[in-house]
Parts: structure tokens; sequence; C-alpha cells
């Protein structure tokens, strides 16, 4: 099993946010469908308990030019029924773990992340949040 911990000087303010790269899914890949682009983009996110499904920033996905893989109407503390498309990624986490997700392109306005870690990926792991001293740790 691998592990991330990390503190945060405020983790209340910050939230639990990881860096995250982007990449095509090896199938992809290997058809030669789509090719991986030289830089894979890298962002922050946000592990997101409360989210169903897994969030990115719509423009990070559309720089990998990936096709949707199908829709879903999503609900957002500012909005409801917001039809996005999703898409199928390889999530590379830090520590060397990769996830393989159907991910939703979303709008993330005002935000200081580009994207949230849902409760899809979660399940594989487990997520420990320890306010007290400002930290969180996060293994698969």
């Amino acid at each position: 099993m691998s592990s991330l911990t990390s503190q945060f000087p405020n983790l209340q303010q910050s939230g639990p946010v990881l860096q995250v790269k982007i990449d095509i899914p090896q199938v992809l890949k290997d058809s030669k469908a789509v090719k991986s682009p030289p830089q894979l983009p890298e962002i922050q996110a946000m592990i997101d308990t409360g989210a169903t499904g897994t969030v990115i920033k719509e423009e990070v996905i559309k720089s990998l030019k990936l096709e949707p893989v199908g829709v879903v109407r999503i609900n957002t503390p500012s909005s409801n029924d917001v039809l996005c498309n999703r898409y199928s990624v390889r999530l590379l986490l830090p520590n060397n773990v990769t996830v393989n997700a159907i991910v939703i392109g979303a709008p993330l306005k005002n935000q200081h992340i580009q994207g949230l870690i849902g409760r899809d990926i979660l399940r594989h792991g487990v997520f420990i949040y320890t306010g007290y001293i400002n930290q969180f740790t996060l293994s698969f």
C-alpha cells in the first residue's frame, strides 16, 4: 500500500490538496488514437468527500484533445443541473499511484484548485483527515 501524508499551516483554509498529473489512458496510447502531450498537465486537486465523481477543470481536459466518452448532469454549490462531458483519463497521484478514471470536465470558476478527487477514486483507498494537527493521509 502506498501512502502520502501532507501537513499544511492551515488545513481548514487550504483544504486537503494534491499535485496530480493528468495523462491519457494507456489503451488510447497503444491504439495510437491519441498521443500523450509532451508535457503532462499538472493540477492542484482537492480531496472532496462530498463529490460523487472526480472533476477536472474543462480547460485542462481540453488541452489533452480527448473525445468525451459520455455526458452527465451535475449539481454544484452555485448551480443545478449542469450538463458536463465525461472523459477517460489516467491520474498520476503522488508516490507513483496511478488511477484510471472517468472524470467530469466542468467549470471550476474562482477556485484555487483545478480539480476535485471524488468518492469514485477514494473508494479504492483510505483517507484520514486529522484536523487538530493540520494533516491528512491518503493511502491506496
